[in-house]
């Protein structure tokens, strides 16, 4: 597929946004998490994004923060760069939902939210309102946000994103690791995010209000 100079430009951009603002947060400790915008054109089979590299400090902004991958993972153009670790669950995403931006954080909430309900295999979350945050408008709606287990090898994760995807809920758990949140594109993906952290604070603080 044919990237245009400003269509990688773009998507740079963005990332070199989202990924201060949510540094600034708190949510990369120790070069965790991983962003990605989806670049060009999009088909199940082909496509093209641009991710963070691996192991940087995230709280800083470099000539080295991003590389385009294919639907494979893999890089496509030279670079010494690799992509983040976790690249193949991205591309999997990508290809079931034809997502424009999926976001990865660590968090003490959503650690904690993910083993809490680890055996339910996922976090239930009833009628609060930052769930229309996610375009479900029901009085009282009731949600549950998929965890998946978090296995040393990724494509044993990656494998089973297919079985969890639900689709009016963009966005997956990995116990005691973090949360993938997708969106039709970085503001839609970032105002996901924002909705499931603030939903995985809550579920702790009542789980904590009620022993």
């Amino acid at each position: 597929m044919t990237i245009r100079l400003e269509d990688k430009q773009r998507a740079y951009a963005e990332l070199r946004d989202i990924k201060a603002n949510l540094a600034a947060r708190g949510w990369f400790p120790a070069t965790s998490g991983n962003l990605s915008v989806r670049v060009g054109d999009f088909e199940p089979g082909a496509f093209t994004f641009a991710i963070t590299s691996s192991g940087k400090d995230k709280s800083v902004s470099t000539p080295e923060d991003f590389l385009l991958v294919n639907e494979k993972g893999v890089a496509v153009e030279a670079t010494s760069l690799k992509p983040s670790a976790e690249t193949l669950i991205h591309s999997e995403i990508y290809r079931l939902t034809g997502a424009g931006a999926i976001f990865h954080v660590h968090t003490v909430f959503n650690n904690l939210a993910s083993e809490l309900y680890a055996e339910r295999g996922s976090i239930p979350v009833d009628g609060v309102e930052l769930i229309k945050g996610f375009n479900i408008w029901e009085e009282e709606a009731q949600i549950e946000i998929p965890i998946l287990p978090n296995y040393a090898e990724i494509p044993r994760i990656a494998e089973l994103v297919e079985g969890a995807l639900v689709p009016r809920i963009p966005g997956i758990v990995l116990r005691k690791h973090g949360i993938y949140a997708w969106g039709a594109n970085a503001f839609e993906a970032k105002r996901h995010l924002e909705a499931f952290e603030f939903l995985f604070e809550y579920v702790y603080r009542l789980h904590l209000l009620k022993k």
